[in-house]
Parts: structure tokens; sequence; C-alpha cells
């Protein structure tokens, strides 16, 4: 599998590093293999119109802002484009009523899962059951709750050869590590870490992790083989988030950036 990094951050933010060199931060979105996305921070703004057209399944971790802020402009941009075979909008169902309700409601955005028609709609929507796996192109996905402040998952997405964790945003959590240290065929593990040391009663509030409650967690993972690639820094602590991440010294994690690709 082929995982591009179009964006790894908690929020959006135009940086600067110790030379002056710009940096853009951009918001969660994974593309795999070309034809799906593991969240949909970062879609339009950052594919060309070609590369749009291949995406078919897009996997939602939960429905907060940064996790599908480009989602309706993907809508928008393949209307009359996806010629009978819709993408596939996938999510529990909480965050699917929370989608349709409070962005695809014809207020804030039109209906694309209805517009023009329903049968010529670029979007389908498509409830997970917990832990049951679905199948698309070869990829099977299994989503996995966890402890986030409403309600989300992450995800074990495997195929023949390999399979990796996406953990979206989560804080302390225990199932989905309990599968994943499972997975013979583990090549890598996406774990959000979103805050600075410092600032762990903020993290504990609002569902998320640090570096120190992230080695905890890589404990019960229990796959000291297996790499593991952070993102969903807050860009306003990204200094100090990977401070912390270096203290830990842990010879397996790297800290992930946009424009990224990364060969499973």
């Amino acid at each position: 599998m082929i995982v591009r990094i179009l964006g790894c951050h908690g929020s959006e933010l135009l940086t600067r590093d110790a030379q002056g060199r710009s940096h853009e931060c951009k918001a969660c979105g994974f593309l795999v293999n070309q034809t799906f996305m593991v969240d949909a921070g970062s879609i339009a703004g950052s594919l060309l119109e070609p590369e749009q057209d291949k995406i078919r399944n897009v996997l939602l971790s939960h429905a907060h802002f940064d996790h599908i802020k480009a989602l309706p402009l993907l809508a928008d941009n393949m209307v009359g484009r996806t010629e009978g075979s819709p993408i596939n909008i996938w999510g529990l169902p909480e965050v699917l009523h929370i989608v349709r309700r409070h962005i695809f409601n014809d207020e804030v955005y039109p209906d694309f899962s209805r517009l023009p028609t329903v049968p010529d709609a670029p979007l389908v929507f498509q409830p997970f059951v917990d832990e049951k796996p679905v199948q698309f192109d070869g990829i099977e996905v299994v989503a996995v709750r966890v402890n986030h402040t409403v309600p989300a998952v992450g995800f074990l997405i495997r195929d023949r050869e390999a399979a990796f964790l996406y953990s979206g945003d989560t804080a302390e959590t225990q199932r989905i590590w309990e599968l994943a240290k499972q997975e013979r065929r583990l090549k890598a593990a996406f774990i959000e870490t979103s805050f600075p040391n410092d600032l762990k009663d903020l993290a504990k509030a609002s569902g998320h992790l640090t570096p120190e409650i992230l080695r905890g967690e890589i404990v019960k993972l229990g796959r000291p083989d297996v790499p593991v690639y952070v993102y969903h820094l807050k860009p306003s602590f990204r200094d100090r988030i990977r401070e912390d991440l270096e203290a830990l010294r842990l010879p397996n994690l790297q800290v992930l950036e946009e424009g990224q690709t990364i060969t499973l």
C-alpha cells in the first residue's frame, strides 16, 4: 500500500522554521493507493482534478471539522464526474448523521447525496458497523471505537501483504491496540499526538494525547518492531511537541510531514 500524506496536523497554519522557511500545516487527510482517503481534512486543495477523479471511498474517523473540512469541496468538484459510481463516505451512523444534518443540509452546503438527482449524486453515505470489516479495491478496513469527546473510530487497514493502524483522534484507549497487536501484517502505526506534555490537562479534556501519554499507548500496542508515525500535532505547539517526542528516545518514532509518501 502507498500512503500519501496530504495533511497531518490538528489545525491549519502557515509556519516558519528557525531558518525562515515556510511550511503549510494542513488538516488530516491520507490518500491511499490513489483511490481512497483516510479522513477528509485535505483533499480539494491538495490534489489535481484527475487525482480527485480516482477517489471512490472516504473513511471518516469522526465529525470534527478538521477531519471533514474538504469533503464538501470534493463533492462540489465531482458533480457530473462520478458517472454512476459515486464516492462512498464511510463513517459511524452517528458521524454520518452529524455530517448530513449540519453540513450537507442545503443550508451550510447542498445535499450532494441527492443533487442533481439521487442516481447522479456524487456522494453516497455508508455506515460502519463496529469492528465489522468492509472491503473495496482489494482493501479491508476495520473501524474500531476509540476514546474521544465525540463518537470516533480508528482504523485497521490491510491488504494481502501489509496492514497499518490509524488511531484517529483519541485519548488513552485500549481496544484498537489489542487488535493491532494481533495483526501479523502490521507495518506501521499512525498515532495522534496533539499537545505538549505541559498541556496534559487540556489534552485529556479534549480527548487527545501528549508525548508522555503516547509512550503508554505504544506500550499497550506491544509492537516495538513497528514504526510509529506521529500526526495531528497542533501547529501552534509543533516545536514543543517535537522536543517532548525527542525526549522519549524511541528509535522507531517519526513525526509526519505534509508531502511524505510511505510505502508499506
